[in-house]
């Protein structure tokens, strides 16, 4: 049976490797975080995911699924780390290297290299080449490819089983290769094509949904001028066959689509502007939320002489998860906190129990203290339509 070693134990990394084990093929999980290395090998998780818990917890005491700081030699490994910026938005791939070198003296004829991180375009390629320059004897004896994630915090577990796969190699060998082993445990169709169409399409995916929010953030930008419900409008829209705009809310988060489609603004700027137009509305929202709270907060002052006991409800980049990476509602909640006294500042977030920047506050006794709600995340724990204090929600009520 062939083994599987996992670079990277996050939010994608974790639910990966536990779904592999699951299948009866034996992870082992690297990351650099001792803790989070002791907290797999004790049968948790450090992430809140709904079903992970049980699914790691079971291939643990079955000894399928263990971690570790190091990788160990294998048959497959999976690229699964961080992408991030360096400066001006540019893209850093040094994650993506420094865990590809640290596997290149483990790696033997026909094994199975694959990137799931999201990349720029190109980046495969370069692993290749980086790996064969260590490693000539290896040239066209690897099967490397890029296959991206592609699923929604809070159902993981469901979508990299059911949702379809796209998959590209460096060559047909490679791509192939990288099938038969998806094929292991997901459901959902695997599209084969080429390393770079992979490396586009994830990046694609995400900057179309950037756009797509950016029209809704920018439609309400609109009615609050025109004193007009932004969701009662985008419901009656939505009633039109051919149209389907989604949500308004306080921005764009998380580490997909507030992140991807800087990847193609950075390297193609000129090709890139209805792009580059989505990202700037989408991050100019928060801004428009801090001046709204901010102003609501004075009129409360001129109404009752005195500064209002506020509540910022939900710090997550989206609802019912523990994900603040990215999150709009962080940034409005620093805005806030530097301008409001902290005595009279609350924060409310459900899915974590502490916070390096907000002391968290318990929602079922700030809602009754506070004169002031305000709503930036849509979590099942929040009564959106509580009447008995003055709210202000950047979510559907």
């Amino acid at each position: 049976m062939k083994s599987v070693v996992t670079i990277g134990l996050g939010y994608i990394g974790l639910p990966t490797s536990a779904l592999i084990a699951s299948n009866g093929v034996p992870v082992f999980g690297v990351d650099i975080n001792q803790n989070v290395v002791d907290t797999i090998n004790r049968g948790e998780i450090h992430i809140v995911e709904p079903a992970l818990d049980k699914i790691v917890k079971k291939a643990v005491n079955e000894g399928i699924l263990k971690a570790g700081i190091k990788a160990i030699q294998s048959d497959v490994y999976l690229i699964v780390v961080p992408t991030p910026f360096k400066g001006n938005h540019e893209p850093d791939i040094s994650y993506v290297q420094a865990a590809t070198e640290g596997i290149i003296p483990l790696l033997k004829e026909n094994d199975l290299y694959i990137i799931e991180s999201t990349s720029p375009i190109g980046t495969t390629e370069k692993m290749a080449d980086f790996i064969y320059s260590k490693r000539p004897e290896l040239i066209g004896k690897l099967n490397i490819a890029y296959c991206p994630e592609r699923v929604l915090p809070g159902n993981v577990m469901f979508e990299l089983v059911h949702n379809d796969r796209v998959i590209g190699g460096i060559d047909k060998k490679s791509t192939l290769a990288a099938i038969d082993f998806y094929k292991q445990f997901v459901k959902g169709e695997l599209h084969g094509t080429n390393a770079r169409t992979a490396e586009m399409c994830k990046l694609t995916e995400n900057a179309s949904r950037d756009v797509q929010i950016a029209f809704a953030n920018e439609l309400s930008l609109i009615c609050d001028k025109a004193d007009i419900n932004p969701w009662e409008l985008i419901k009656l829209a939505n009633k039109h066959p051919r149209v389907n705009i989604l949500q308004p809310g306080c921005g764009v988060g998380g580490h997909c689509i507030a992140v991807d489609p800087y990847f193609l603004t950075f390297h193609f700027p000129l090709e890139s502007k209805i792009i580059g137009t989505a990202r700037e509305i989408n991050n100019y929202k928060a801004f428009w939320c801090v001046e709204k709270i901010q102003n609501e907060i004075i009129q409360f002052e001129k109404e009752n002489n005195r500064k209002p006991k506020i509540a910022i409800c939900g710090l997550a980049f989206k609802p019912n998860i523990d994900d603040l990476r990215e999150s709009p509602a962080v940034y409005i909640a620093q805005k806030i906190k530097q301008n409001h006294p902290p005595e009279l500042t609350y924060f409310v977030e459900p899915n974590i129990s502490s916070h390096k920047l907000f002391p968290i506050s318990n929602y079922e006794i700030v809602k009754k203290e506070c004169d002031l709600l305000i709503y930036l995340v849509a979590h099942k724990e929040f009564d959106l339509n509580e009447v008995c204090k003055k709210t202000l929600s950047f979510v559907e009520l």
